[in-house]
């Protein structure tokens, strides 16, 4: 867990449009904040990655999704609050309530409520975080902060000091309406 001065500083970097590098559950991630078309498009442009794939939030609780599970279907819901806090990342219609720059191409948005204390402590403070993988597209996912330095070069705004969790693998994800495995764990 960070310090309250550091957690602030993370904070700032963040709301003043920063791109960050953090452990989550199995490996490091890059996040910043979803709704600073700049930042993701600086995070799309680190990793290389094309903004029509889409990408991963991830919230400390349930209630910081609310806005986009709402309207769901009672047994959608449930499913949700069975497998969250957790290593499950599900595909979630967002029905036009987020941006193009992190929905890509798709009716549906990727959404995960971590159980990693670290990745709940940054949430509660900035809010919902891009999660996704520190790495190059194309590269293996960064499993050490050496390796985050080495793919990225100083180009990231901060480097959260912490440890991975205990999985060995990113999340599982899951369409919430299909139940079909997209990517195992």
């Amino acid at each position: 867990m960070l310090a309250s001065w550091r957690l602030g500083q993370v904070r700032r970097v963040v709301q003043s449009g920063g791109v960050i590098a953090y452990p989550t559950e199995a490996v490091w991630g890059l996040g910043c904040n979803p709704l600073d078309a700049a930042a993701v498009e600086r995070l799309l442009s680190l990793k290389q990655r094309p903004v029509e794939k889409g990408l991963i939030l991830v919230a400390a609780d349930m209630q910081q999704f609310e806005f986009l599970l709402w309207d769901l279907p009672h047994n959608q819901l449930a499913k949700l609050q069975l497998s969250w806090p957790g290593p499950n990342t599900w595909l979630v219609p967002h029905a036009g309530r987020l941006p193009p720059w992190i929905t890509g191409d798709h009716a549906s948005v990727a959404l995960r409520v971590s159980d990693h204390p670290l990745v709940q402590q940054l949430c509660r403070a900035c809010g919902p975080l891009v999660s996704t993988s520190a790495n190059p597209a194309g590269r293996p996912a960064a499993r050490t902060r050496l390796r985050v330095e080495q793919y990225f070069h100083g180009e990231l705004d901060d480097i959260v000091p912490g440890v991975l969790g205990r999985q060995r693998n990113p999340s599982m994800i899951r369409d919430l309406q299909t139940d079909s495995i997209i990517r195992s764990a």
